[in-house]
């Protein structure tokens, strides 16, 4: 077990291992999130494709999180409301914009040092006119203020947080440990893994419950914040709160799990390692998707009396406009003869594809 510097309940600290799902989990989203979206595809995805994909898990990201926390909204005049601009119609639809707001928020300030203040204003981002007390929004509670979470199906008592005279503690503590990326430490047994301190703030901030409400929805939005400043540029792409939404029972117990066995984090750990991983996937699948759909586009708008093996070549050359090709290259390219290669170059200068220029004693094939 290694010990973190977060306290919980008394003098109890949070704690966690790293057994092999863990480890394994780690590798993989250290392969797979921290790279570029095409996920070593050979056909590239253009900087259109790539911001419709950010667009749409930034909307599904900022509806899923306020369904998770009640809002009376339906999925798709939530939709509706983001693509088109309209204001929202009632408070549901509030908290989804303000959830969008956030989210643009956090993406705008990944660099920027955790404070209580940052955190105070991401809060008063998400709760802005949603919340029953308007005096709450922005609000760190106080011992006058009744709060508890409450399970909702059974109306069951799950949590107590701490007394409110420890949140300026807690929450500056909590900014240490945010801000502390472990780039300058001496000593490698005090190295935690990014992923690991991004839900180790999920967890902590909602155990803290720091404010009268929105506390769900702000701890999120700090998991995605640590996840951004860490460099996993692909986590703009993951809409997490989706596949919290689809087995919400299972995110309480994992928060649950952690406090009532003597605050091992592993349970949430693994939980959260495995939704992050189920989300790479659906992501690898989509990207599949548009890929395909890219590459046929590309043979739609392929040039009428262009063969299969032309055609690559000018993909390729239109690619790195500078690149030129010589009947050799193309041969070797397209594992054609000589003739074949000579004559397939020829047929694209004809049609006006590529020109043909001297070189020394040698003919070059470029665009033109």
């Amino acid at each position: 077990m290694k010990a973190l510097p977060l306290r919980c309940e008394g003098d109890r600290w949070l704690r966690y291992m790293i057994p092999d799902v863990v480890q394994r989990h780690l590798m993989l989203i250290d392969q797979r999130l921290a790279g570029r979206i095409d996920f070593g595809g050979s056909q590239r995805l253009s900087e259109s494709e790539r911001q419709r994909i950010i667009y749409t898990s930034l909307h599904e990201e900022a509806i899923t999180s306020s369904m998770l926390e009640g809002a009376a909204t339906t999925r798709r005049e939530a939709e509706d409301m983001l693509s088109t601009g309209r204001a929202p119609r009632n408070t549901g639809e509030k908290m989804v914009l303000n959830n969008y707001r956030a989210i643009e928020f956090i993406r705008q300030h990944r660099t920027t040092p955790l404070t209580p203040e940052f955190i105070i204003e991401l809060q008063t981002i998400l709760t802005k006119e949603t919340l029953d007390r308007p005096q709450d929004v922005g609000r760190l509670h106080t011992d006058n203020d009744d709060i508890k979470v409450v399970d909702e199906r059974t109306g069951d008592v799950v949590h107590f947080p701490p007394p409110a005279t420890e949140l300026n503690e807690r929450l500056n503590r909590l900014c240490i440990f945010a801000n502390d990326t472990d780039t300058t430490l001496q000593d490698d047994n005090r190295f935690i893994h990014p992923v690991t301190r991004a839900a180790t703030l999920h967890f902590q901030l909602a155990y803290d419950h720091p404010f009268c409400d929105g506390n769900g929805r702000t701890a999120r939005a700090l998991f995605y914040w640590s996840m951004l400043r860490a460099g996993y540029y692909l986590f703009e792409y993951l809409p997490i709160s989706r596949f919290i939404y689809r087995a919400p029972a299972k995110y309480v117990t994992a928060f649950l799990y952690t406090e009532t066995d003597d605050f091992d984090l592993t349970y949430f750990l693994v939980y959260h390692l495995r939704i992050i991983a189920e989300a790479a996937s659906e992501l690898e699948q989509h990207i599949r998707e548009e890929r395909a759909r890219a590459v046929q586009r590309q043979r739609d708008a392929r040039p009428q009396g262009v063969n299969n093996r032309q055609w690559i070549i000018l993909q390729e050359m239109r690619r790195s406009p500078a690149r030129w090709i010589t009947v050799q290259s193309y041969q070797s390219l397209t594992d054609t003869s000589y003739g074949t290669a000579r004559n397939d170059l020829l047929a694209l200068q004809a049609m006006g594809q590529v020109k043909r220029i001297k070189m020394g004693r040698q003919f070059r094939f470029v665009l033109p």
